[in-house]
């Protein structure tokens, strides 16, 4: 009897590597949790308090019967001069919102020490995020960027979006995880492309480590933000902040090779704010970071605070 070796595991299928479209399909749930209707109209203030919009909003809902206590400059004169009672017209918040979620698949993102790599943590984060908000109306698109072209959906609402988007996102990261590149192309050309996919006071969401985002990138997101509103989820592997002492390989794009003798990194401290983060708010943009360790439960509160406030 001849024994058979057993064929050889591939590392790119063990958990945290391989991003499955239909893993972030399910995120739809823990996206939702704890989303009731007054959600709808809420706001972001400095300093993460989250407050309820005031005022009568700008778009109209419904017309009715005057009552004791209406406002009368809201009277409908139409309605009221054709059945000869008091109207009023109501109005809701405009909340039509088209937000485009840019995922950084370049080589540099496909690097993780604990749970997963940094650019399925991304992902995670973008697809909870992409939930949300579909399920209170808003209208979502994609750009995955890798080492090759970009994947590209362009905004568009309810469920059938997010499908779009979760697909892309795994078939994205498919092709980033087999092209087998070392050299991350700049993010610029890709801000460009989620500028023409945005209309004016549009929202674009960038889940990144920012290595090696481009000579020119925070010019032309300064540039960006006159015309978005632009938010930063800045990817941090547990391995940046608290690094081990040891010997470390690495290689670089041109093909050189060698060893780097690394001392332990220093945790930084819980107020300690990020200096990518802190170069970025210069620019005026906001950001928060994920743990890739974390996991999606624990993006989950955060997308929830993010949502609250584009």
């Amino acid at each position: 009897m001849t024994a058979t070796a057993a064929p050889a595991s591939d590392p790119t299928d063990a958990p945290g590597i391989q991003l499955s479209g239909a893993g972030l399909m399910s995120l739809r749930h823990l996206a939702r949790r704890g989303v009731s209707p007054a959600t709808r109209t809420i706001a972001g203030l400095p300093g993460g308090i989250v407050t309820r919009k005031r005022g009568r909003g700008s778009e109209p809902d419904d017309v009715r019967p005057w009552s004791e206590g209406d406002d009368r400059r809201f009277i409908d004169r139409n309605a009221t001069a054709r059945t000869g009672e008091l109207h009023v017209r109501t109005h809701h918040d405009e909340r039509d919102r088209a937000v485009v979620l840019l995922a950084d698949f370049r080589p540099s993102m496909l690097f993780g020490t604990r749970r997963a790599l940094r650019s399925v943590a991304a992902a995670e984060a973008l697809a909870l995020l992409g939930w949300r908000i579909v399920g209170d109306g808003g209208r979502i698109g994609l750009i995955a960027a890798g080492a090759g072209e970009p994947a590209v959906v362009r905004p568009a609402g309810g469920e059938r979006a997010m499908t779009a988007v979760t697909g892309a996102l795994a078939h994205a990261h498919a092709e980033a995880l087999a092209r087998q590149s070392t050299s991350d192309p700049p993010l610029t050309d890709t801000l460009s492309l989620a500028r023409s996919l945005l209309p004016s006071g549009g929202h674009l969401v960038v889940a990144s480590a920012l290595d090696a985002p481009g000579p020119d990138f925070e010019s032309l997101i300064t540039a960006l933000a006159e015309r978005l509103s632009i938010r930063l989820l800045l990817v941090s592997d547990a391995f940046e902040r608290t690094r081990p002492a040891g010997l470390y390989p690495y290689a670089l794009p041109d093909g050189h090779r060698g060893t780097v003798q690394a001392r332990r990194g220093v945790p930084p401290a819980d107020d300690t704010v990020d200096p990518r983060l802190a170069r970025l708010h210069a620019c005026g943009i906001e950001g928060l970071r994920i743990d890739v360790e974390a996991g999606p439960e624990s993006y989950a509160p955060l997308m929830e605070r993010l949502d609250a406030v584009l």
